[in-house]
């Protein structure tokens, strides 16, 4: 499997349980640059409200948000790939304000087979009940934003090859 090289920092975004902590490493591997689990960057006040079942406020994302764009402006032209729900058009915004250089790989699927991944999780503190408030935040990727998405039917390499592949398509000029 050939390694590709990115100077990119890449933000993969989904709702929870489409894949990001899994999808995000081995996009990683394959781009050849480091990997940061987003969770790593919430304050330890939000992984408490969202294990009681308690969705965040834009209020209690922001200082999130704000430490994943530190990251990424980090990584500005050295390549990076960090994942993080960015659910809302605006905290995209605020990770481009940061890091102007991200690309988004949008993880899309089927609401009913990302409900049963997320039930076979084991020691997450996002509870499947916070799904619905997920998918109802969810602001897919508008045409004016760097990005591409990517459906998370099948398996990881499978699903990893489809990003690596919509991530060239960005890549190329077009005709």
């Amino acid at each position: 499997m050939q390694q590709v090289r990115t100077p990119h920092v890449v933000v993969v975004m989904g709702v929870a349980g489409t894949g990001k902590t899994t999808i995000g490493p081995l996009l990683a591997a394959r781009l050849g640059v480091p990997y940061a689990e987003g969770d790593d960057f919430h304050p330890q006040a939000n992984i408490a409200k969202m294990t009681a079942g308690t969705p965040l406020s834009d209020e209690d994302r922001l200082p999130w948000l704000d430490a994943i764009g530190r990251w990424a402006h980090e990584r500005d032209g050295l390549g990076g790939v960090v994942s993080s729900s960015a659910l809302k058009r605006a905290y995209r915004d605020r990770l481009r304000a940061a890091a102007p250089g991200v690309v988004f790989v949008h993880l899309t699927g089927d609401r009913a087979l990302i409900e049963e991944r997320m039930s076979h999780r084991r020691g997450h503190f996002m509870p499947t009940a916070l799904l619905d408030s997920q998918f109802a935040t969810l602001q897919p990727l508008e045409a004016d934003e760097a990005g591409v998405r990517v459906d998370v039917a099948g398996g990881p390499d499978e699903i990893t090859e489809r990003a690596v592949a919509a991530l060239r398509s960005l890549e190329r000029p077009s005709r």
